[in-house]
């Protein structure tokens, strides 16, 4: 499995606020059945690398169909092939150091 860590950014909306989209962002998350984290700078989601592309294409475009006249998406892959990767072994490995 790998982790994709994803920032979808509409811009030419007619407000700054931008929860609308990220809530069909994450209908389509919930929607695909896949684990996600919603964090709020963006969204962590588990799967297979060709999963997470096609989700990404997938948000990308929904705010698009939500009539946004510009987005700029960014996306972080970590896909890690010697051991399991999880979120929150990642979060654990750090806080293990930082107590020791």
């Amino acid at each position: 499995m790998a982790m994709m860590e994803i920032t979808v950014v509409p811009l030419g909306t007619a407000s700054p606020s931008l929860s609308d989209y990220v809530a069909e962002a994450i209908r389509l998350l919930e929607q695909a059945g896949v684990e996600y984290r919603l964090c709020p700078m963006g969204t962590t989601i588990v799967g297979e690398v060709d999963d997470l592309l096609q989700l990404a294409r997938r948000m990308h475009e929904q705010p698009f169909l939500q009539g946004a006249l510009r987005v700029a998406t960014t996306i972080k892959i970590d896909d890690r092939r010697d051991k399991p990767l999880t979120m929150e072994g990642k979060i654990r490995a750090v806080r293990d150091k930082l107590h020791q």
